[in-house]
């Protein structure tokens, strides 16, 4: 059962982020049908507010609609990973560069030591928690650039990579970079080393990249459908899940 976000009329934020989370989780599957009446079932919330979020969704290509009476939650395939990918290295290293004279390094500090985690994932909610704080961490840099409309794509690449990085932790009980590298970028934008940042980024990208399509082909049974991760206490070939 989705957590219901908080039912105030003006808590339309709450609700779309209860709606990406569970996308990103799979509460709603690749390819789920999905409505306004889903919703509002189960998220407690307005069918105008149902309404204008699956026009967002849509407009996002989180949800597709496939006639005027049916939409569905957008499949997650190799080549939306790939993709993700190639965008993120295009634009995240030199976001994170041209950010670094105007980032506050407590604050950046802080929001790093939120994704830094030990042994192995002990349950969904820690994982998606750690997808979050990760997210936290990119759109913070971004935001110090005060463009809009990259940061508008900036989330949207986010989203679709906590879907990504979703489908790694469920098979590999981490996140598919390390946190010493992420300290190591930390620093390198503390002081303002842009040769230096954008090197890192990209070694972090690249390397998050091969773990994550080789967790893929190592599943044969992921490469020619939807990218599906089992819920909580399933099972997948070759996996165990989360620890419990």
């Amino acid at each position: 059962m989705v957590k219901k976000a908080p039912k105030s009329s003006g808590d339309y934020d709450a609700a779309y982020d209860a709606i990406i989370d569970a996308i990103v989780t799979q509460k709603l599957a690749p390819s789920q049908k999905v409505s306004e009446n889903v919703f509002t079932d189960m998220f407690g919330i307005s069918r105008t507010t149902a309404r204008n979020i699956m026009e967002r969704l849509t407009a996002q290509q989180f949800l597709v609609s496939v006639s005027p009476r049916i939409t569905r939650v957008a499949s997650l395939t190799l080549l939306d990973v790939k993709q993700n990918f190639a965008l993120r290295k295009m634009l995240q290293p030199n976001i994170m560069a041209m950010a670094a004279p105007f980032i506050k390094a407590d604050q950046l500090a802080k929001l790093n030591e939120a994704i830094h985690f030990k042994g192995s994932l002990t349950g969904e909610r820690q994982a998606l928690t750690l997808l979050k704080a990760n997210k936290r961490f990119n759109l913070y840099v971004s935001e110090k650039l005060s463009y809009p409309l990259l940061l508008n794509w900036i989330e949207q690449l986010e989203d679709t990579t906590m879907r990504i990085y979703w489908l790694y932790m469920k098979m590999m009980d981490s996140l598919p970079f390390t946190w010493e590298h992420q300290r190591e970028l930390v620093q390198a934008i503390e002081n303002d080393q842009s040769e230096e940042i954008i090197r890192i980024t990209n070694m972090i990208l690249t390397l998050s990249e091969e773990r994550v399509l080789k967790a893929v082909f190592s599943h044969n049974h992921l490469i020619t459908q939807d990218l599906t991760a089992p819920q909580e206490g399933g099972s997948i070939p070759q996996t165990t899940g989360f620890a419990q």
